[in-house]
C-alpha cells in the first residue's frame, strides 16, 4: 500500500500560472508542483518563468503537462548526478588532500580507507620504519571510542565533530594523539573523516 507522502504527491492539483500576462491552466500531481517550486527557487525565478521556459523549449504543439513532467525528471536526474559526484570516494580523497592537517577516512570496521600526505608524514615521523622495513602496511589503529559510539554521538549532536583519542601502531611502536571525527558526506556505507588535532 502506498505511503501517505506518496499518496499526497499523486494527488492532481489545478493551478493557473501567469507569465507576461499569459495565463496557463495546468493540472499536475502535487509532487511535480513541488519540483517546479524547487527549480524556481534554485534558479531564483518565478514559477511562471520556469513553466514559460519549459513551454518555449517544448514547442507550440507539445503537451505542456507532459513537457513539465519530463523537465522535472531531467532536472532530478541532473541533480542526482551532481550529488553522486559530490558524495563519491574521489571527492572524499580530494577533501583530505586539500586539508593541511593530518587526516584520514575511516570505515566502520576501523580500516583506514584513504589518507592525506600530512597523515603519511606523521606516521613516518612518529613511527619510523627500518631501512628494509615495509611494516607500514601492517599499521593498526585503535580508538578510545568505538565507531558505533562515534556514529551515535554524531547522530545525537547534529553531526558536530566528535573528539576521541587514537593510537596507531606498527609492531611494538605506538603513537597516541587526538582526532576530531565527522561523518563523511557519502550515502553508504558509514564512513568517517578523522582530522588529527593533537599528535
Amino acid at each position: 500500500m502506498p505511503s501517505q507522502p506518496l499518496l499526497r504527491d499523486q494527488e492532481p492539483e489545478f493551478r493557473v500560472v501567469v507569465r507576461n500576462g499569459q495565463r496557463r491552466g495546468i493540472r499536475l500531481e502535487r509532487g511535480f508542483w513541488d519540483m517546479l517550486k524547487r527549480m524556481a527557487a534554485r534558479n531564483q525565478e518565478t514559477l511562471g518563468a520556469v513553466v514559460d521556459r519549459i513551454a518555449a523549449a517544448s514547442g507550440p504543439d507539445a503537451n505542456l503537462t507532459s513537457a513539465i513532467r519530463v523537465a522535472c525528471l531531467h532536472d532530478a536526474n541532473a541533480e542526482n548526478a551532481l550529488l553522486r559526484r559530490l558524495t563519491s570516494i574521489e571527492m572524499i580523497k580530494a577533501i583530505l588532500f586539500a586539508c593541511p592537517a593530518p587526516a584520514f577516512a575511516l570505515e566502520s570496521t576501523r580500516k583506514i580507507l584513504t589518507f592525506n600526505p600530512s597523515f603519511q608524514n606523521l606516521v613516518r615521523r612518529q613511527l619510523p620504519a627500518g631501512q628494509d622495513d615495509d611494516a607500514r602496511k601492517d599499521m593498526r589503529l585503535a580508538l578510545d571510542l568505538s565507531v558505533a559510539d562515534i556514529l551515535e554521538r554524531l547522530k545525537q549532536n547534529g553531526n558536530l565533530p566528535v573528539g576521541t583519542g587514537f593510537v596507531i601502531g606498527i609492531g611494538e611502536r605506538r603513537h597516541r594523539g587526538q582526532i576530531n571525527v565527522v561523518r563523511a558526506p557519502v550515502p553508504a556505507p558509514d564512513l568517517l573523516l578523522a582530522f588529527v588535532v593533537n599528535g
